[in-house]
């Protein structure tokens, strides 16, 4: 949480200052990024929810995801990212969505991507989707890993 913190802490202040709100959804990160943001004081003035998509029942029932919707995607996708991003911010009329979905280990997961394999999707005025590969098969450093760039990526967004 430590290397989060300061990730937190800026990306809330950006959000506040712009008067912007985020929801969350992530997988393999396990909750790890909504706990950052969560961490940051005063984060009701711009998290308006999240959830752990960890499975496809998740998918489908938190989500709202389709059977229809995934006709021609995968997860762990960047095109997945994106459309979970999109369906978390839509369903809590946020500004912005974040994503992650990934295989954190110590094996990769059914699609055949290998552990420390995920995809990030932000989801708001701009849009971005990335592919991080850690070349790790440590669960915990992966979950901690795909929590870092996700608020990396997403801080730059909001600097952008």
């Amino acid at each position: 949480m430590q290397t989060l913190l300061p990730l937190a802490e800026k990306i809330a202040a950006r959000l506040i200052a712009r008067k912007e709100k985020i929801a969350v959804a992530e997988g393999s990160a396990g909750g790890l990024i909504s706990a950052a943001l969560l961490a940051v004081p005063g984060a009701s003035a711009y998290y308006l929810g999240g959830a752990v998509i960890y499975t496809i029942v998740a998918r489908k029932e938190v989500a709202g995801i389709s059977n229809d919707e995934m006709k021609g995607l995968r997860a762990s996708s960047e095109p997945y990212a994106l459309l979970l991003a999109r369906k978390i911010r839509d369903k809590h009329g946020s500004t912005w969505g974040i994503s992650e979905t990934g295989a954190a280990g110590p094996t990769g997961n059914r699609y055949g991507d290998p552990a420390g394999h995920t995809c990030i999707g932000i989801v708001g005025p701009s849009e971005k989707a990335i592919t991080l590969r850690t070349g790790s098969d440590d669960r915990v450093t992966n979950m901690r890993a795909f929590a870092h760039r996700a608020l990396v990526e997403l801080l730059g967004v909001l600097e952008a």
